[in-house]
């Protein structure tokens, strides 16, 4: 008999709500390895809630949510092995260099080729010349750059993103289009909210749009 299928995320019943006012019901979603799911919708619909809690962020008040059929928990090294995200400004360690981030993630995850790894990274997101440099020295662009590069150089089945496109330039959409889509085509499953429409169609296989217009 043939094994069962198990998405890399499952979502059921999602309930979060703060005091009275409920932000996200009732929210459901399925992903497979090689799709990417993207959520819009206007601000405040929910988007940034949900992403939150597929990380361990923030507690659902109702609902469950399995990641290769394991239940959630932030603290679970299998998670945090599997899942990679960008959902906010990083708190970055204020006395590491860009270079000494990225190289203790890789470590940190035990990448062989760490060192390849890294020099590879930084290339890619154009921050060799800042590579030395303080997080805090930074422009927001630079640190938008740095944030999806730790995602990018770390092990990952799962990576969660919300609006990646924040901060970058027309180049740096593009370039991040065409990383998204090509690492979803080798099989990574990817959970996105965006308002960027060039964004969305080159890398999402489903749009799921989050709360009703009002």
């Amino acid at each position: 008999m043939a094994k069962a299928r198990t998405p890399v995320l499952k979502v059921q019943n999602l309930k979060k709500a703060y005091g009275d006012h409920v932000i996200v019901n009732n929210f459901n979603l399925e992903v497979w390895p090689g799709e990417a799911v993207a959520l819009t919708g206007r601000n405040g619909a929910g988007k940034s809630t949900i992403l939150r809690c597929l990380v361990g962020a923030d507690k659902p008040d109702d609902g469950t949510i399995l990641v290769n059929g394991e239940t959630l928990r932030e603290s679970n090294p299998v998670i945090r092995a599997t899942v990679a995200t960008v959902i906010d400004d990083l708190d970055f360690f204020p006395d590491l260099s860009v270079v000494e981030h990225l190289d203790l993630l890789a470590r940190a995850h035990g990448l062989p080729d760490s060192d390849d790894a890294v020099d590879s990274i930084l290339h890619e997101v154009q921050l060799v010349p800042q590579s030395g440099q303080l997080p805090g020295t930074l422009s927001s662009g630079q640190r938008r750059r740095l944030a999806l590069a730790t995602a990018f150089v770390r092990p990952r089945q799962l990576l969660i993103l919300d609006e990646p496109e924040q901060r970058l330039d027309v180049e740096g959409v593009e370039w991040l289009a065409e990383r998204l889509a090509a690492e979803r085509k080798d099989g990574l499953a990817i959970v996105m909210a965006s308002h960027e429409p060039t964004l969305v169609k080159a890398v999402a296989t489903k749009t799921v749009r989050v709360g009703g217009d009002k």
